[in-house]
């Protein structure tokens, strides 16, 4: 996003903050002027940490895990995508909710098996593994790995055969299908950087390879569409297509997938006007298209794992900021400048995303006025929420920013030496820091200058 273009149709929608529905947490409330979620004033959490800062809603986040364990009528396993966000707090939600974690790389292993959660109940991903990763994986004695190209099933052979042990892996196949997403979080089709294609016979390719090679036990299949789809449709296509290629596993190499992982990239509310596919829709959706697909392969119908992230996480959190500064350039726009910006939300400059806005100290009013929510960064892209509606503001306003609680924290960073926000969970009244505050020594630990 570069320098911004005035929008003269731009006007503020007028709504409060109890109208803006699915993008809040399932525990906000307005009591008399201030914004609650988990029962704490979020105007009074913030005056006590400081802003920038990430709240998220523990009861929203359990609420969306138990939809996902409810919605299928099929044996299914739901996986966590830890890339949404990840800390230990949230690891021990999923273990206490008895669900699996699909984790990205050596680090969220760390994280995963620094809270004690279950290493048999993880699945890792990544499209280079390195061998220092694959090791302490298989190592860890992790649940699956998905294998992403013919190099790394060599490598797994390899480092598994050494230690004496058979690692269950799934093949990352490519169904060649194009979900209606941003181009830089389609994943599914064929011209993709994950994955094996079915057209060009890497598929095959691979499952030869994996059936030939010691020290792997080939389980099954994953794919991943991409990320934030409203539109559930193309998985029905997918599931044929997965189903097709099954059934040749099972005719040429007597090897049926029992596992059949989908990946996540269910879309969720950013905007009150968004209105993406439920859960509950998404579950008919997979019962009934599974059931048909694999209804004549000739092998038992696969278990199920499905990846939510987005959807578990980005309606659970809110970032708080403080107002600094107000510039009202008239006929242009109005800039309020924010104590954040890109370097705890990369998502706007990344993806143009768009996200609700409401001032905590004055969520009973009518959001009646268009601003742009302005960071701190030396970036003229650097901006949170353009032409946005919030409540008159003021210096000194605390802004909350809606449905931050997926790709924000986990994609942060330390531009302009700004140390990264803390994250606090809230419950039932509660406020528990689980992250602390970045500091300047924190940032000068690496620096051995």
């Amino acid at each position: 996003m570069g320098h911004l273009v005035p929008n003269p149709n731009a006007q503020a929608d007028g709504r409060t903050t109890t109208e803006l529905g699915a993008v809040l947490p399932k525990t906000a409330e307005v009591r008399t002027s201030r914004l609650f979620v988990g029962g704490v004033d979020l105007v009074e959490l913030a005056r006590d940490q400081g802003t920038a800062l990430y709240v998220m809603d523990v009861e929203h986040i359990k609420h969306q895990l138990t939809s996902y364990k409810e919605a299928f009528d099929l044996d299914i396993t739901v996986a966590y995508a830890g890339k949404a966000f990840l800390n230990k707090a949230m690891v021990r939600i999923l273990a206490e909710e008895g669900c699996y974690l699909d984790v990205s790389g050596g680090g969220e292993l760390a994280i995963a098996l620094a809270a004690g959660f279950d290493p048999a109940h993880v699945i890792v991903h990544g499209n280079n593994k390195t061998v220092q990763e694959l090791t302490e994986a298989i190592e860890a004695g992790v649940g699956l790995i998905v294998v992403d190209c013919l190099e790394e099933i060599e490598r797994i052979s390899r480092i598994a055969t050494e230690r004496g042990i058979e690692q269950p892996v799934l093949l990352r196949i490519k169904p060649g299908v194009v979900a209606d997403t941003h181009d830089y979080i389609v994943t599914g089709a064929e011209d993709s950087k994950f994955g094996f294609g079915i057209t060009d016979g890497m598929a095959e390719q691979a499952v030869r390879t994996a059936l030939e090679n010691p020290g792997l036990k080939l389980k099954g299949l994953h794919i991943h569409l991409g990320s934030q789809i409203f539109s559930i449709r193309p998985y029905a296509e997918a599931l044929g297509v997965l189903a097709a290629f099954a059934e040749l596993m099972h005719t040429t190499y007597q090897c049926a997938p029992e596992i059949l992982d989908l990946g996540g990239g269910l879309g969720i509310a950013y905007q009150a006007s968004d209105e993406p596919a439920t859960i509950a829709e998404y579950g008919r959706l997979i019962t009934q298209h599974v059931t048909e697909a694999f209804g004549n392969v000739g092998a038992p119908e696969p278990t199920i794992i499905v990846e939510p992230g987005r959807s578990i996480v980005a309606n659970a959190g809110v970032t708080l900021y403080t107002v600094g500064a107000i510039k009202d350039l008239k006929g242009i726009r109005c800039y309020v400048a924010i104590d954040g910006g890109m370097t705890d939300n990369i998502r706007p400059a990344l993806y143009d995303a768009r996200y609700e806005a409401v001032i905590a100290n004055k969520a009973n009013q009518a959001r009646d006025t268009l601003v742009t929510l302005a960071g701190k960064h030396c970036e003229s892209g650097d901006m949170i929420a353009v032409d946005a509606s919030i409540q008159t503001p003021e210096v000194g306003d605390i802004v909350a920013v809606l449905g931050t609680g997926a790709y924000n924290a986990t994609m942060s960073s330390n531009y302009n030496a700004q140390v990264r926000p803390a994250v606090v969970f809230v419950e039932q009244g509660a406020a528990t820091v689980v992250q602390r505050r970045e500091t300047y020594e924190d940032l000068l630990r690496r620096d051995l200058g």
